[in-house]
């Protein structure tokens, strides 16, 4: 479903855009709010659902998530409202969870089952039949059919049968969580185990029924800038075409700034000093102090290591995250400056939320979130007159944006002060790939490497808060990488800065 624009995507879209003009405006939040369920779904006929009444319920649920609240259950007696006089605080931090299952719009999906199809043909052979282990599939006029009661879901009779007619089927949101997180309730709904969740976002873009969201912070940003706040946003290198291919870093820096941001940086920047902190560890303690080092700046991998893999905490980077480093970098110019992180990512939201990082960066806004802001305001982002993008950052560095991009960068930096010392890495995306390469290290077989680990299946690209197909979005980032004026990390003129950043 990624990079395909769905009416879930439509919905989502048009309630960021929403929240965000309600936010711009000075009317009675409270009131707006119980109105625009309606608003976003006119009439009385149901488009998506067995009931125009449902989907206003669930759209409710999720103008709450956005506006930072939490769901309510079906059983709640309360208006969409309760709450929001809390949100209408700059400084307000959304309280976890951050992945929400609406409950009532989740369609019970089945866990796992394996079943056979109308494309059944009842061939002569019967193969499925013959490689059942459990004797679980009978032919009933003339076709196969499954005992879901004797099927143990091994699949063997899906790769026997010659027409693709027997299919295995899994619960879309449980097969993109990486970290088995997600089960059932008592009524067969999607839940979550909060204790194994690193808010990735992957059941977010992958629930075919939009049941699932995360907890947004527009409405903050907003007030934030409302109330005369300095605002910088730090974009995240994976930007690149999210807004549209007509839409330039300088038409992007024009934007933001009509929209009442103070000023635009590349978070790449952060990259580079990150790239380089890594290099410098890798050096000094790899394997001498260290067996491997993992990398740092995805944070959903990063806890899933330390959380899986507790006795080897110690072996994933301490550098801090590109996110963090750009923050500070601002902060260390500008002290009085809130920063506005904008990026791919859903997990970076958790990161900030991490009392050691709030006073770092103050807010997290996802490419899709920030679209909403360019609709709220009518910005015409392909059009409107360029100002010269704040282009400081390596190739490197914008690397970071791709699955591979971080080992590189490091290795590039270690290469450039060791020259003939061999670095050897292991990488890998999607957090099951991930969970099974700290496997692998914990079993030895990757003593002295760099790991690099990618939560999201091509890296940042493929983050839950992009808009274009992750394929695209790599081979863009790449040209767009391509042009920068230096080409390591170790050419950017902020590592003098580096060791304050680190206190």
């Amino acid at each position: 479903m990624r990079g395909v624009y769905t009416s879930i995507t439509e919905i989502r879209r048009n309630i960021f855009t929403e929240i965000a003009r309600m936010a711009y405006g000075d009317g009675d939040y409270a009131k707006e709010i119980e109105e625009l369920p309606f608003k976003i779904l006119p009439g009385e006929q149901a488009q998506y659902r067995d009931s125009i009444f449902l989907e206003r319920a669930i759209v409710g649920e999720r103008l709450r998530l956005a506006m930072g609240l939490p769901v309510r259950t079906a059983a709640e007696s309360a208006p969409i409202s309760k709450g929001i006089e809390e949100c209408t605080k700059p400084e307000t931090y959304y309280e976890p969870p951050l992945i929400n299952i609406i409950k009532f719009a989740c369609h019970a999906c089945p866990e796992k089952r394996v079943v056979s199809t109308e494309a059944c043909q009842g061939c002569l052979g019967h193969p499925c039949t013959v490689v059942c282990p459990k004797d679980a599939i009978h032919i009933v006029n003339g076709r196969s059919v499954i005992d879901q009661d004797k099927c143990i879901k091994c699949g063997r009779c899906v790769s026997a049968c010659p027409y693709n007619a027997i299919i295995k089927q899994e619960r879309p949101c449980m097969a993109a969580c990486g970290v088995n997180a997600i089960g059932s309730d008592e009524y067969g709904r999607a839940s979550i185990d909060y204790n194994k969740c690193v808010s990735c976002g992957m059941c977010l873009v992958n629930c075919p029924f939009g049941a699932i969201a995360d907890k947004s912070q527009i409405f903050q940003l907003i007030q934030a800038m409302k109330h005369g706040e300095h605002v910088y946003a730090a974009v995240a290198p994976a930007f690149v075409d999210q807004f549209g291919p007509k839409v330039t870093p300088e038409k992007l820096r024009a934007a933001m700034k009509a929209l009442g941001f103070t000023d635009v940086l590349e978070v790449a920047v952060g990259a580079d000093l990150c790239a380089a902190e890594e290099a410098r560890d890798f050096v000094e303690e790899v394997p001498e102090k260290l067996p491997f080092m993992g990398t740092s700046c995805c944070p959903a991998w990063s806890v899933m290591a330390k959380q899986q893999f507790p006795e080897y905490a110690h072996c994933i980077s301490m550098a801090l995250t590109p996110m963090v480093l750009t923050g500070r970098l601002i902060k260390m110019k500008h002290p009085n400056a809130k920063i506005a992180f904008i990026g791919p990512c859903a997990a970076k939201k958790l990161e900030a939320m991490r009392k050691s990082i709030r006073s770092d960066v103050d807010f997290v806004l996802t490419f899709e979130e920030m679209m909403g802001l360019f609709n709220a305001k009518n910005i015409d982002i392909e059009n409107i007159e360029e100002e010269e993008f704040l282009s400081e950052s390596s190739t490197d560095g914008r690397n970071f944006a791709f699955s591979g991009g971080v080992a590189q960068a490091v290795v590039n930096c270690i290469k450039q002060t060791h020259p003939d010392m061999e670095v050897k890495v292991a990488s890998a995306q999607g957090l099951e790939e991930c969970r099974k390469m700290m496997m692998m290290a914990k079993a030895g077989k990757y003593n002295g490497y760099l790991l690099e680990g990618m939560a999201c299946p091509g890296g940042c690209v493929a983050g839950a808060g992009t808009m274009v197909a992750p394929e695209k979005t790599a081979v863009s980032v790449k040209r767009y990488a391509a042009k920068a004026e230096k080409r390591f990390c170790t050419e950017t003129d902020y590592l003098k800065d580096l060791e304050r950043l680190e206190e």
